[in-house]
C-alpha cells in the first residue's frame, strides 16, 4: 500500500526534512499539508510538487479531505499536547517531532490522546539516526564496554535561526529572534527545551532504561537579557554514579558544517572502556582495556528501514512491531522526567529528586 502521510504546523523547521523522506520513501506519498500561515508552507509546496489541492491553512479540512495515515506535527514545544489532542480523534498515527513536550504532563496528555485513537505516537530525534551514535548503541549491546555507568553529553548548534530546512544556513535579524517562539518561554523555548531532551533520551537508551536518583542543572539566564537560556548544563546522580548533559545555543560552529570545540556528540564510559561517538561522524572511537590508546571502529552507513524516522514508523507499522529506542514513548518518557527535573531545578537553583513515576 502506499502510506498517506500529512504534514501538519510549520512551526519547527523540520518539517521540510520529514516531508523530503516522505517524497524519497518509495512507499509513501504527501496527500496534504497545513499551516496557518500560508507562506511558511511555500518552499514544501515547491521542493515536492504539491497541488493547491493539497495545501490548507485549516487542519481539520486538511484531515477530513485527505484522510492520512500518518501525520507529521512539528508544533512548537509547549503545543505539542494541544496538536496531538487536535489530530488524535482523525485516526491517524502521529510522528512528533521533538522534543517530546514541554513538559511532562503535557507528554502524557499526549500519550492519553493517541492511546484513545488505538494509534501509535513516535517522538523524533534526529540524532538517533547518526550513524556513530547507532553504532554505539550496537556496542553496547554487544557488551563491548561492560555495564554503561556514565553518559556525557554535549551538544547545540550556532542557534535554531541560523538555518532552516535541509541545513540551509541563513543569519537572523533581533527582530527574527525577538518575534519567534524558540526565544519565547511561554512557547517552550530555549536551549534547555531545545536539545536536553536529545541527550537525555538518547543517554537512556544508551543506559539501558534506567531511571537517576536526582538531577542538578544551571543555565546562564540572568545576564542573557532574554526570556529563556541559551546555555545549560544539567547533572543526573544514578546509583552507577553522575552523567552530564549540556546543552547550547550559540557554538562556535554548527556541527553539521565543522565540529565546534568542544565537540557535539557523547561519551559513554562502561566498566570495560569507552566509546566517544561524535554527531555527523563516520566512526566512533573506542578505549578498552586491551587497547588503551584508543582506536576508531566504523559506524556504516544505516541500511533501511532503519536510516530515517518516517521509514522507521513505516516499517513498524508494515510488520506490527513495537516502536523501540528513542522514538518509542516509554524511552522518552523518562527522557522528558529528566527534562522536567533539570527545568526546575534551574529554576529553584537546587538538586531535584527526579519527577514523574
Amino acid at each position: 500500500m502506499k502510506w498517506r502521510i500529512a504534514g501538519i504546523n510549520f512551526d519547527h523547521f523540520h518539517m521540510g526534512d520529514l516531508l523530503r523522506m516522505v517524497y524519497e520513501h518509495p512507499n509513501a506519498e504527501i496527500v496534504g499539508v497545513a499551516d496557518e500561515q500560508s507562506q511558511r508552507m511555500l518552499s514544501a509546496r515547491q521542493n515536492f510538487e504539491l497541488k493547491e489541492k493539497e495545501v490548507f491553512t485549516d487542519y481539520r479540512q486538511c484531515l477530513e479531505q485527505t484522510k492520512p495515515d500518518i501525520v507529521i506535527l512539528c508544533p512548537a514545544a509547549a503545543r505539542h499536547a494541544e496538536w496531538t489532542e487536535k489530530v488524535a480523534p482523525f485516526g491517524a498515527h502521529v510522528l512528533m517531532e521533538k522534543p517530546f513536550a514541554s513538559n511532562l504532563s503535557e507528554a502524557e496528555r499526549m500519550v492519553a490522546a493517541m492511546d484513545d485513537s488505538e494509534k501509535k505516537l513516535a517522538i523524533n530525534w534526529p540524532l538517533a539516526w547518526h550513524r556513530s551514535h547507532q553504532k554505539t548503541w550496537n556496542l553496547i549491546q554487544d557488551g563491548l564496554i561492560g555495564e554503561v555507568q556514565e553518559v556525557h553529553f554535549y551538544d547545540g548548534n550556532r542557534g535554531p535561526l541560523w538555518h532552516g530546512a535541509d541545513k540551509i544556513e541563513r543569519e537572523p535579524t533581533e527582530e527574527e529572534k525577538k518575534a519567534g517562539w524558540f526565544y519565547r518561554a511561554s512557547e517552550g523555548g530555549g536551549s534547555l527545551q531545545d536539545y536536553l531532551g536529545y541527550g537525555t533520551t538518547l543517554g537512556t537508551w544508551f543506559n539501558g532504561g534506567k531511571k537517576p536518583i536526582e538531577v542538578m542543572a544551571i543555565w546562564d539566564l540572568e545576564n542573557s537579557g532574554l526570556e529563556v537560556d541559551e546555555h545549560c548544563i544539567a547533572v543526573a546522580r544514578y546509583e552507577s554514579g553522575l552523567s552530564k548533559f549540556e546543552t547550547r545555543w550559540g557554538t562556535f560552529t554548527d556541527p553539521w558544517s565543522h565540529q565546534p570545540q568542544p565537540k557535539c556528540g557523547f561519551i559513554i564510559k562502561g566498566t570495560r572502556g569507552t566509546i566517544s561517538s561524535g554527531d555527523y561522524d563516520d566512526y566512533v572511537t573506542v578505549q578498552l582495556r586491551e587497547c588503551p590508546e584508543g582506536r576508531r571502529v566504523d559506524a556504516p552507513t544505516l541500511p533501511s528501514p532503519k536510516s530515517n524516522p518516517v521509514e522507521y514508523l513505516i516499517d513498524c507499522l508494515e510488520n506490527e512491531r513495537e516502536i523501540e529506542g528513542p522514538l518509542s514513548v516509554a524511552m522518552s518518557l523518562v527522557g522528558q522526567q529528566i527534562v522536567d527535573t533539570a527545568f526546575a531545578s534551574a529554576q529553584q537553583k537546587r538538586v531535584m529528586p527526579l519527577l514523574g513515576k
